[in-house]
């Protein structure tokens, strides 16, 4: 079944300058030299993209390449020049100021790079605070805060105050928070890069094992390819405003679109992209326990090489579809890392 469209753009520009409005108008699909010779700036051209509900949607780029911008577009932080944004079927550049806070109070979270907790508020009210902003009665504002607390790792710590906190910790409030209102839709702009490496780790696996509990949908910018493949279902990369490609992280680099995408998978060890269902031989049984179709070969290499023959494959559902052997891990490791 085809996952329901939670979020998508059409058509998204947005551009800088003096009379970008009307330039867009005059010129519906300006090229990158039509939008220099005007003098304006393309932070945002002509994006288009899809995300489903409950999919983690990661959006890469260098900086300066318009994902920050794009984000903001989608959640109408920033106003979009042209095109359409639709959350749940209904075009959000047509709803109201007074609407769009709503929607972001009740159906938005929001993660940033900065934590921006409130100083003098301890973790138990910094993650109150959106209920309290809400109006939520306190009994239940004070409940909701505590449970989310402990799902994010930190029951103990509810009266401390984020200058007693690590880096980790004070970003967990910052989730905690941004989780605590429920949002149907979650956004994170680089919400690790701060982070040390060890701590980033340890982050990454926190939100794996809160996306399996919660199933948001969840739309994270990172410049870290090897935190996009560990996270993502699907990567959209942009250079210079533009949506280039989007595809899962094993098809951008067995596929790029173009050289820019393959630089960026260039230096990724293809061990820790590629999965099982890209290099096994379909059809063939073996013996022994399946492998699952989407596991990657980095988390199952020892055991396939060390086994005395192939070992079987099987799909979502546990039915084996195929088998995999040491020559294709091999292939992987050792030789060009593409599928043979």
């Amino acid at each position: 079944m085809t996952p329901k469209t939670k979020l998508s753009c059409r058509n998204v520009w947005k551009l800088y300058g003096a009379n970008a409005d009307g330039f867009l108008s005059q010129t519906p699909s300006p090229t990158a030299d039509d939008i220099s010779r005007a003098g304006i700036i393309g932070a945002v051209r002509d994006a288009s993209i899809d995300i489903a509900e409950g999919e983690i949607f990661i959006i890469m780029g260098l900086s300066g390449s318009g994902k920050s911008t794009l984000v903001r577009c989608l959640s109408r932080l920033i106003e979009p020049t042209g095109g359409e944004v639709l959350f749940d079927g209904v075009d959000l550049l047509r709803a109201s100021e007074k609407e769009m806070i709503e929607i972001r109070r009740h159906k938005m979270g929001m993660v940033f790079q900065h934590f921006a907790l409130l100083p003098h508020l301890t973790v138990l009210q910094n993650v109150m605070f959106p209920l309290t902003i809400q109006a939520t009665p306190k009994a239940e504002a004070e409940a909701k805060a505590r449970d989310v607390v402990e799902l994010v790792g930190l029951n103990g710590r509810e009266d401390y105050y984020p200058r007693e906190l690590s880096g980790g910790q004070q970003q967990r409030v910052g989730i905690a928070r941004s989780l605590v209102t429920e949002p149907d839709l979650w956004f994170l702009d680089e919400p690790f890069s701060a982070l040390d490496p060890l701590i980033r780790r340890e982050m990454q696996d926190e939100f794996l094992r809160l996306q399996a509990r919660l199933h948001k949908t969840i739309v994270f910018i990172t410049h870290d390819f090897e935190e996009a493949v560990r996270l993502a279902d699907r990567i959209a990369i942009m250079k210079d405003g533009e949506v280039i490609q989007v595809a899962t992280p094993e098809e951008l680099v067995i596929n790029p679109a173009t050289g820019y995408v393959a630089e960026f998978t260039k230096h990724i060890p293809r061990s820790k992209v590629l999965t099982v269902g890209g290099l096994m031989t379909k059809g063939d049984t073996a013996e022994g326990e399946p492998i699952p179709v989407n596991t990657r070969v980095s988390d199952i290499a020892e055991r396939v090489i060390s086994a005395d023959g192939p070992l079987p494959v099987s799909d979502q559902n546990g039915l084996v579809v195929g088998t995999i052997d040491r020559k294709a891990i091999a292939h992987v490791l050792f030789g060009s890392g593409e599928p043979s």
